[in-house]
């Protein structure tokens, strides 16, 4: 694709007068071409169809559809896709759109996300879920999902790992043991997860090294927990915070498995090859 759109910077700067409306067309659209046909690139440019059939031969296409096929295989986007679509963004959400508004503000909580991964506390949290010899998942119910799936990835870095949530008094099997070696408790907090900071000050009492996921910013994060890592704000106190809640979920278990390396890699071959031993697939 990196081919393509290369070839559409140069005919745009040295093409004839249609080549270089097509190629910037083309350019600046690319996400829209799995929808276009020849004939509908040239209605909107005022071109023939054979013009742009000529275009697409001279890159070296056979027609609009085998460019499709190979925005299909290699679906990347380019700076400038990028760029226009962010500018597009901005435009809509101004105005107000309630979707553009919507998809603006998850970006925003994606990039709160991503500074948070270069802070010290999310490297500490990392080495602590990566070295520690058990690590449980706890949230609310309603979350049991998301901790599954989380502990799910875990599994490609290390043994060791489960969720648990508070049905069937599922959170009194931490306390359980006489005595706690070594182990790690994640907290998921939400809106609805009452319990969290008495289970977060139980869990500091009973030898249990304590991450806590919250929205939260109360006076409590940091006294009941060895490390915090802050969501964004939620869009309205009454509105659960799941698209960055999963979004930091997923880059804290890939952090964990980067930071393991070539034994998390082995780990995952083996449970691929386990998994087709048995027909099913292995956990992603």
């Amino acid at each position: 694709m990196e081919d393509f759109v290369e070839k559409l910077r140069q005919y745009a700067k040295s093409g004839t007068p249609a080549e270089r409306r097509i190629a910037k067309y083309f350019t600046e659209h690319l996400n829209d071409l799995p929808f276009e046909t020849a004939a509908s690139v040239a209605d909107r440019l005022d071109l023939s169809p054979m013009t742009v059939g000529r275009f697409l031969r001279a890159l070296g296409y056979q027609g609009l559809d085998s460019v499709k096929v190979e925005i299909r295989e290699t679906a990347t986007t380019s700076p400038v896709q990028f760029q226009s679509a962010m500018t597009e963004l901005q435009t809509d959400a101004s105005e107000g759109k309630p979707l553009a508004v919507l998809v603006a503000e998850q970006i925003q909580a994606l990039h709160h996300i991503y500074h948070l991964t270069a802070q010290p506390h999310w490297a500490e949290a990392v080495a602590m879920i990566g070295a520690s010899r058990e690590v449980f998942v706890a949230t609310h119910a309603r979350l049991a999902g998301f901790s599954n799936h989380f502990c799910q990835r875990l599994t490609q870095a290390r043994d060791g790992v489960r969720a648990i949530d508070g049905a069937g008094n599922r959170f009194a099997e931490l306390f359980a043991r006489s005595f706690v070696e070594d182990a790690v408790l994640v907290i998921i907090d939400c809106r609805r997860f009452a319990r969290s900071r008495l289970l977060a000050r139980t869990a500091r009492r009973y030898g249990y090294k304590v991450i806590l996921i919250s929205a939260q910013h109360a006076d409590w994060l940091p006294e009941q927990s060895n490390v915090v890592l802050p969501l964004p704000p939620a869009r309205a106190p009454d509105m659960d915070n799941l698209p960055p809640l999963i979004a930091l979920l997923d880059c804290l278990s890939e952090a964990v498995i980067l930071n393991v390396g070539e034994e998390a890699s082995q780990r995952r071959r083996r449970m691929v090859e386990f998994a087709t031993i048995l027909g099913e697939t292995a956990n992603r």
